[in-house]
């Protein structure tokens, strides 16, 4: 995936200004692919050469001009194109586990306070996606275990839920994981490390 394709989505979702666009990919789609301000209206000129989206200025009464940008018929081609088009898994880089691995060679105590950071910032986020799940998605009923109704939201939200039910199990694994490696290394503490072998 691109970032053009991750605008194109939202612009789809909400025609918008670069600014309203920026603010609300922080707060969306930028909690599963970053990027920058200055990138996204990079982004958002190449496509308007392409023909992906159209820009329209909207003269301001009391704040300034804006040009509010929404997806053209080429620009739909081209999600439904990429819509299609087959998509793999993304590789895990993370220079954390390369870390762990080496902390049979170290001071695995050493690693306790970056688990620990990373565990207080998987919990935000995690705190993060409830309180839009309670904001956005309180009256979804679940109908049998792990099925959740969609009978209260229409095609877009029931999906975009799926999205956030994604986020949610991502932390959720996420924080498991960090409690049982922290636990681990407590343990690892006072054992003294090994030599590499020859």
């Amino acid at each position: 995936m691109s970032l053009d394709h991750a605008l194109l989505v939202s612009l789809l979702e909400k025609p918008s200004s670069g600014y309203e666009l920026a603010r609300r990919f922080d707060r969306s789609i930028g909690y599963f692919w970053h990027a920058t301000h200055q990138q996204i209206y990079k982004v958002l000129a190449r496509m308007e050469e392409a023909g992906w989206i159209s820009g329209e200025v909207q003269a301001g009464e009391a704040a300034p001009d804006r040009k509010l940008y929404s997806v053209s018929r080429t620009g739909r081609s081209e999600v439904s194109r990429w819509l299609a088009e087959p998509t793999e898994p993304e590789g895990i880089r993370d220079s954390l586990m390369v870390k762990l691995r080496g902390a049979a060679f170290g001071d695995a105590g050493a690693l306790i306070p970056e688990l620990e950071h990373h565990r207080a910032l998987h919990a935000n986020r995690l705190t993060a996606y409830r309180v839009i799940e309670a904001r956005d998605f309180a009256g979804v009923r679940s109908t049998s275990p792990g099925v959740q109704s969609t009978g209260t939201l229409d095609y877009q939200r029931a999906l975009q839920y799926q999205v956030l039910k994604s986020g949610i199990r991502y932390e959720q694994g996420w924080l498991e994981w960090c409690e049982e490696t922290l636990g681990l290394l407590h343990g690892l503490k006072q054992v003294k490390p090994r030599r590499p072998s020859k």
